[in-house]
């Protein structure tokens, strides 16, 4: 601390145990897509939900970005590749959904359709709208290359959030 070559300032943490009915995180915003990083996010949110009698809302996008990748991936026109997108991001919140409610946790879904912004700009819309305490997402915990390739609505959401955002890192990024 004595070489630092910056201000350094002190700063209090408080711990804060969670406890059922704490108000602390009631609304829980989860985006999910299906991929197993996502999973590992829709896991904590149903644990850190039941542990505060808290809800969840799962959101799904369905962007431009989903959707040139499907016209790679499926054959027929536009309007077709579009339902399958809705059809497959309807079946993902949905067993999303049945994760939560298995665990006795109360859930409603989401499916947004949106072709003009970012996805971290739609998830935030959506948490401000929702007044979401807090948002989970799981995420490959990548640097460099792998980040830009696989994206980086994690890093977007956690940087432009208001409010609080936990990272759930998947296991394997965790040995890397």
């Amino acid at each position: 601390m004595q070489r630092a070559k910056c201000a350094l300032t002190n700063v209090a943490i408080s711990i804060h145990w969670l406890q059922k009915g704490d108000p602390m995180y009631q609304r829980i915003l989860v985006p999910i897509d299906g991929s197993d990083t996502a999973k590992l996010g829709l896991e904590e949110s149903v644990r850190l939900a039941k542990s505060t009698e808290g809800r969840l809302r799962l959101i799904h996008v369905v962007d431009d970005l989903s959707l040139a990748l499907a016209m790679d991936s499926y054959s027929g026109h536009a309007g077709d590749w579009l339902n399958e997108l809705r059809m497959d991001g309807a079946r993902i919140l949905q067993e999303a959904a049945d994760v939560a409610l298995k665990a006795g946790v109360m859930v409603d879904i989401k499916l947004k359709e949106e072709f003009k912004g970012a996805v971290y700009e739609i998830v935030l819309a959506e948490a401000q709208g929702w007044r979401a305490d807090l948002i989970v997402l799981g995420t490959h915990g990548r640097r460099g290359f792998g980040r830009v390739v696989l994206g980086s609505s994690a890093e977007s959401i956690l940087r432009h959030s208001p409010i609080p955002v936990l990272l759930v890192r998947s296991p394997q990024s965790l040995s890397a």
